[in-house]
């Protein structure tokens, strides 16, 4: 199967999903979910492994465990491709790629990266880049002051309040969401967030979208 977007009846279930998360609706509906919403997804990532790298679908239901939200079921089809992320929902589509959340270790190469003249500038540069060819990198978990031990004035002292960072590119639900076109932005996203990966790769290291 080769991929050639979601239907809208992907959307619609996920509209309902959201009316009425119960395992009822869910049984109900599960041949709609695996047809329209699932096997598209599944399409998608064969068709970008041989480019990202093999990929995976997450399960679709939620750990409640921990939780004061008790719904069984995610509210999304999320998959990783490669390193990067693309998840589907009732209100559009999401790409994105590199450290959604580092590790205590991850954090700590990250902030000696930035604070690094060399290393910090070209993230500084790579980050302009790719804000102008239309992928914005996005903070995640960021601090409202300087991390404690580092200066209040540090050149890069945005850059340094965040303990996540990544590519990020979200679009609402549009017709093009059911055709090949989704493919193309999604492809476009992930490219042109490769160097961002790398850098994190190399300063930080590897960790799929976390």
């Amino acid at each position: 199967m080769t991929f050639q977007g979601w239907p809208a009846e992907a959307i619609e279930f996920f509209e309902g999903l959201e009316a009425d998360n119960s395992k009822a609706y869910w049984f109900a509906h599960k041949p709609v979910y695996e047809q329209v919403v699932r096997a598209p997804m599944q399409a998608l990532i064969d068709d970008l492994a041989d480019e990202f790298g093999p990929g995976k679908i997450f399960r679709p239901h939620r750990d409640v465990r921990f939780s004061k939200d008790k719904t069984p079921y995610k509210t999304t089809v999320s998959a990783m491709v490669g390193l990067g992320y693309v998840q589907l929902s009732a209100d559009g589509l999401l790409v994105g790629s590199g450290h959604y959340e580092m590790s205590k270790q991850q954090l700590e190469r990250y902030r000696a990266a930035v604070d690094d003249e060399r290393t910090g500038t070209e993230l500084q540069r790579l980050i302009a880049r790719m804000t102008k060819a239309g992928v914005p990198v996005v903070g995640h978990r960021s601090l409202k002051t300087a991390p404690r031990g580092w200066p209040s004035d540090h050149p890069r002292i945005e850059l340094l309040r965040h303990k996540g960072l990544t590519a990020w590119r979200e679009w609402p639900v549009e017709p093009w969401l059911g055709t090949a076109a989704a493919e193309e932005r999604i492809v476009t996203v992930l490219r042109t967030a490769e160097p961002l990966r790398q850098w994190l790769s190399e300063r930080v290291g590897d960790d799929a979208f976390g």
